[in-house]
């Protein structure tokens, strides 16, 4: 039992080697905890409101973090020193994620962008407007951005192609698409609550409490 937030825990996460996990609460602090002794190895303080997600970097070096401050922030892991704030949203921030390499990281915000930001330098390399989202990740090979609109695709200069804002898979008028392709009509049964998208594979969560996965 990991104790020592003064508010609720709004989201949790290992470390690539589960070594340590971290914690995002509403106290305004991210914790860091040695996950086979339960003891407290740091606390980053700097968010100046709820903290409302937390990330490691592939490599376990960096954790990021999004709050109600409108910012993202990048923490060394080993010390709990701040290492970048990342500031430009306008509205809450709350999802983030570092690309596969490391290099990149993206955020979603309730102002209704995504952002994509350098890693090393803290800049801002593209913001994508119109995307309102509570899921963000990347593809394994890093050049799609998943969001609940499905898939949209990064080229090398880290602009969306021309098909960025029609995702290779979402779904669209109780039809599961790709782009303006019609794949599968979902009737009334299959009407999903709450979905996810991974590669070719959709998933759908239903209020019955079961799971479907479909694979394209």
């Amino acid at each position: 039992t990991l104790e020592g937030h003064t508010s609720s825990v709004r989201a949790v996460v290992f470390s690539p080697d589960s070594k340590l996990v971290a914690s995002a609460s509403r106290d305004g602090t991210v914790r860091l905890w040695d996950a086979a002794t339960g003891a407290a190895a740091q606390t980053l303080k700097g968010h100046t409101n709820w903290v409302n997600a937390v990330v490691f970097s592939p490599d376990g070096k960096l954790v990021a973090s999004t709050s109600r401050d409108r910012t993202v922030r990048l923490w060394d892991a080993a010390t709990g020193a701040a290492v970048q704030t990342l500031k430009g949203h306008t509205a809450w921030v709350n999802a983030v994620v570092f690309s596969p390499d490391g290099k990149l990281v993206a955020s979603a915000s309730n102002d209704g962008t995504v952002r994509l930001w350098d890693a090393a330098i803290g800049a801002a390399t593209r913001i994508f407007e119109n995307m309102f989202t509570s899921t963000l990740a990347f593809s394994n090979d890093g050049l799609c951005l998943v969001t609940d609109y499905g898939f949209s695709r990064i080229d090398a200069n880290l602009k969306m192609t021309q098909q960025s804002y029609k995702p290779l898979l979402f779904v669209k008028d109780n039809w599961i698409t790709s782009e303006k392709t019609r794949l599968l009509w979902l009737p009334l049964e299959y009407r999903p609550s709450c979905l996810a998208f991974q590669e070719n594979l959709v998933v759908l969560a239903f209020t019955s409490g079961s799971v479907q996965v479909i694979e394209f």
